[in-house]
């Protein structure tokens, strides 16, 4: 298959549908979690869900980078910006998530913090350039995909000697959460549901590659396949998985093999090991404290870290009240199970990261419309 059309095609769609619905077990249940926001807006988007038996289902996890950033990271961040009168670059899907008190990056540039938003770490070098009386941040998030740019960014800015630029790190690593979801005692008496399997995540594993997803299915026996993004990757990685488990196995199977090989990016990696060292812990929003699972600048980049430049005072962060992002990313709840949800909180007045992000769970249920009530829909498409 050549042209994204083809990845898209109704007769070939219908056929998997067909297949999937021939070889699930009608006997059981299968639990299936996409480890990837992308996967779940191409779910929705495309009414993947709608193509499948009653007894598979999909389960949103931690895949959106934006979503699984704890509040008091974002507290932090504010706090470079307000504080010590830093510019703080950003991408712009954190610039709405709601902090403590809702308090949010764009509400602090509305209060006077000079916070710009940015599309590449590039972005932010050239400002650092222009601004040399001024400390520079670039608030620096999200898996594996984004980290390679990030370690351009503090490598370039070495080169320079570019003294006005720092980087606040908070780059996480996918397949320790996998593992803490399916081990983590936290994170059980959280509340959990049971997982058949997972479709690994595509950008990241271009990066990756598959090799670091055998250890999860090999101890804790849940099979994983990677898949692409469009409405046939997703469901090709479904049956795919069914077969694995109708079979006993449970093995890493690789469907986006058209991106994705079993090495990864060997140089993208190696730039990443030159700059980051892994942190011995890290909170993620929705799973607690988990073991490896993010990185930290390399003591020979120290000059670059916005975490031992600036002084970050200790402080109590807290999630806007009855909002379940937390319960949403463990894959325990549904937006549509939120009392927030299409009320208060919408794309326009987000109560919590699910809704922000242009991956999140809230915001895939919410943009294609397929859970909307009528009194949460905008007045112009119920009159329509």
């Amino acid at each position: 298959m050549k042209y994204v059309s083809e990845f898209r095609d109704k007769d070939l769609a219908k056929s998997v549908s067909a297949a999937i619905r021939r070889e699930a077990d009608p006997g059981r249940t299968y639990n299936f979690m996409e480890f990837c926001g992308g996967h779940t807006h191409a779910i929705f988007r495309y009414g993947v869900q709608d193509l499948m038996p009653d007894n598979v289902a999909y389960v949103h996890g931690p895949g959106c980078p934006v979503c699984v950033l704890p509040v008091r990271r974002l507290d932090d961040a504010v706090e470079i910006a307000e504080r010590h009168n830093a510019i703080l670059c950003t991408y712009g899907d954190m610039m709405r998530v709601p902090g403590t008190k809702q308090r949010s990056l764009i509400r602090a540039k509305a209060d006077g913090a000079d916070i710009r938003m940015v599309y590449s770490t590039l972005d932010a070098l050239k400002i650092a350039r222009d601004n040399p009386d001024r400390e520079v941040v670039f608030f620096a998030i999200g898996f594996e995909t984004t980290t390679p740019p990030t370690a351009v960014a503090i490598k370039q800015a070495q080169k320079e000697g570019l003294t006005n630029f720092s980087v606040f790190c908070n780059h996480v690593l996918t397949p320790p959460a996998i593992a803490h979801i399916l081990q983590s005692p936290d994170v059980q008496d959280l509340g959990t549901v049971e997982i058949d399997g997972f479709l690994g995540p595509s950008h990241v594993s271009s990066v990756i590659g598959s090799k670091p997803y055998e250890p999860a299915a090999e101890i804790f026996g849940k099979p994983v396949v990677i898949a692409g993004f469009e409405p046939l990757d997703v469901m090709q990685a479904t049956l795919m998985l069914i077969r694995q488990i109708n079979e006993g196995r449970s093995e890493v199977e690789n469907e986006y093999t058209r991106v994705v090989t079993r090495e990864g990016n060997l140089k993208a990696q190696a730039l990443v090991e030159e700059v980051f060292d892994i942190r011995d812990a890290f909170e993620w929003r929705g799973l607690g404290t988990v073991a490896k699972s993010a990185l930290k600048i390399r003591g020979v980049f120290a000059a670059f870290d916005a975490e031992r430049r600036f002084e970050i005072s200790p402080k109590q962060s807290r999630e806007v009240k009855s909002c379940e992002c937390p319960a949403i990313l463990r894959g325990v709840k549904r937006p549509t199970d939120c009392k927030l949800f299409g009320t208060v909180c919408t794309p326009d007045t987000p109560m919590g990261s699910c809704m922000v992000s242009s991956e999140g769970a809230c915001a895939a249920y919410w943009t294609y419309g397929r859970f909307r009530t009528k009194a949460a829909r905008p007045q112009k498409e119920a009159a329509a």
